[in-house]
């Protein structure tokens, strides 16, 4: 590792931004991310992104994965050929054979531009009697037994303001959300694709500790409201322990009964709040190395953004839903940076086409949702990014 602006006149600001555009023209695939609660800013970048059928956390190359909701489709990984991080103004070096170029494009503008673009557009009826109606159809088919829960999702495209900068936004959304996964990821393959998730799906610190959370259950919140004075409706409590369930029922498929479980507590997730438990293992007390990738596989797609049982849930959404989710509700985060894996769900999220934006959101549904109620939690959801890109 190497500190490369203790003696050179360069901002991290400047050196991402120099970064991205020889990246672009370069045509390599990058991601630029910063873990929640965290000030330190990592870019990785390469110009051979894989495609992947099934993921090994514990033998994979240090990157970044980008995985689509879908499990049966292919995941992408980012493998760190080119890794920088920043903390504060501070640049460090893990690889970077393009440094030097970098440093000379300092003042470059290009970068201001949007980078990979994917040109084909998500369709569907998306006004909000369509939504009732496929919300209604999900409380039929939950009182016919199909399944206990369903997560019908849609997305609505935004025009993108007048110089709008995509770094700008990934600057912004950090300072906004510090408690989330702010990300952006850019390829020929996917398009560019940014956002600020809260919720984590696998995490793994020093090949010991393994990290999860059911996160579910919304409601509005209002900036000085006490977390210990709020309260939850039973559909709200009922639908947050489906996702504990879900979890529990992994770890009993592959008989690991040692786990400590926290919560469910409430969190506050931009202008929204959710309930969460946290969900731990030591995997070296329990014997478990490649638990990682073995919950990967399970918990993806969990009952928080599909629905339980999966296999009814998921058929239903690809039936009914109207659209290709693409990335959205897919997961995404580094593998194998300093020691840590941390893949987040790929929610609160925005795909960027030529001057516009679309933004993704779903919302739990029981055989006691009120639809109106569950279209007003999309827009909700959906405004965490667009009170910044415009409505």
């Amino acid at each position: 590792m190497e500190k490369v602006n203790s003696t050179l006149d360069i901002s991290a600001r400047e050196f991402i931004v120099a970064a991205i555009s020889i990246y672009i023209e370069s045509n390599f695939s990058f991601s630029l991310w910063r873990c929640p609660h965290s000030s330190t800013i990592y870019l990785a970048a390469t110009d051979k992104p894989q495609l992947l059928s099934e993921i090994s956390i514990e033998e994979i190359a240090p990157g970044f994965l980008f995985s689509p909701f879908d499990p049966s489709k292919e995941k992408i990984h980012l493998a760190a050929d080119e890794l920088y991080s920043f903390e504060s103004d501070q640049i460090i070096i893990s690889k970077g054979n393009k440094t030097e170029e970098i440093i000379k494009r300092r003042n470059d503008k290009k970068s201001n531009s949007i980078p990979y673009l994917n040109t084909k557009k998500p369709s569907s009826i998306t006004k909000e009697d369509h939504y009732h109606q496929l919300v209604a159809k999900c409380i039929e088919e939950i009182g016919k037994g199909t399944f206990e829960k369903v997560v019908p999702s849609r997305f609505k495209t935004v025009e993108l303001p007048e110089g709008f900068n995509f770094i700008h936004t990934f600057n912004l959304l950090c300072e906004l959300y510090p408690y989330a996964m702010v990300s952006i990821f850019s390829s020929p393959i996917t398009g560019t694709w940014i956002g600020a998730t809260p919720e984590m799906l696998v995490g793994i610190k020093n090949d010991q500790h393994f990290y999860t959370a059911a996160i579910a259950g919304t409601q509005p919140y209002l900036e000085g409201m006490d977390l210990r004075s709020i309260s939850w409706n039973q559909k709200e409590i009922e639908e947050q322990a489906l996702v504990e369930r879900y979890i529990i029922s992994c770890f009993k498929k592959i008989r690991l009964r040692e786990y400590d479980e926290h919560g469910p507590k409430t969190i506050v997730a931009g202008n929204v709040l959710h309930l969460k438990t946290d969900f731990t293992v030591d995997m070296i007390a329990t014997n478990f190395p490649l638990l990682g990738s073995t919950m990967l596989k399970l918990l993806h797609p969990t009952s928080a953004v599909c629905g339980m049982p999966l296999e009814n849930s998921l058929k239903f959404l690809k039936e009914n839903e109207g659209y290709d989710r693409e990335f959205y509700s897919g997961y995404l985060g580094p593998v194998n940076i300093n020691n840590e894996t941390s893949v987040y769900v790929n929610l609160r999220c925005m795909q960027l086409f030529a001057n516009e934006a679309t933004l993704y959101a779903g919302a739990g549904v029981m055989a006691d949702s009120d639809p109106e109620k569950e279209w007003r939690e999309t827009e909700m959801k959906m405004n965490t990014l667009g009170k910044i890109v415009g409505k």
